[in-house]
């Protein structure tokens, strides 16, 4: 994330995307890179899936599967390649399934290029500071705490302590009373 602190974007020479949602998404967003940059851009693929998404072709572009590197050993194999191959724009999809996670905010974290996330809607934001306020509205959204679901989740953050006492005063009382009826109090 090494453009975190600047709005501008980078000269595009090669993307790399993260297939870390549903595969569709994807194949609606090559189409998007490729009338945006050119056809000729490099767009180099991180996926678990088999197979390719519509509109890659194998000729140009390099897969790199996360079952191939495996162990510590295989993700450092992983993130020197890729570090090698000096990505300028990295894009990653945030939709509400939980599809390599892990892998690709370490691979935003580690690989110095400019980051975008996309939702599950086709919508997408820079991840630079220039855009904080479409990543809190992100955020909000994705932890429950925007729209009509911010005050079943406040509701249920504010009576967690009262509903965790109750159960435990509850099971107590239980193995207390069945301690008694066995004689063994």
């Amino acid at each position: 994330m090494r453009y975190f602190f600047r709005k501008r974007l980078p000269e595009a020479t090669r993307i790399l995307l993260v297939e870390s949602g549903s595969r569709y998404l994807f194949e609606e967003l090559i189409s998007g890179i490729r009338s945006s940059w050119g056809e000729d851009i490099f767009v180099d693929l991180v996926t678990c899936y088999a197979g390719l998404p519509k509109g890659f072709v194998p000729e140009t572009t390099r897969v790199y599967r996360v079952t191939d590197y495996r162990g510590p050993a295989g993700r450092r194999r992983l993130f020197q390649e890729l570090l090698r191959n000096r990505y300028s724009i990295l894009g990653i999809i945030c939709s509400a399934e939980p599809i390599m996670t892990k892998w690709k905010w370490a691979l935003a974290l580690r690989l110095p290029a400019k980051v975008f996330v996309l939702n599950e809607n086709g919508d997408y934001f820079w991840l630079d500071y220039g855009h904080w306020k479409a990543m809190r509205q992100f955020v909000l959204y994705r932890a429950g705490l925007a729209g009509a679901g911010a005050v079943r989740t406040l509701a249920r953050l504010i009576f967690f302590p009262f509903t965790l006492c109750y159960l435990l005063i509850y099971a107590g009382t239980v193995h207390l009373a069945r301690s008694q009826r066995k004689g063994e109090l």
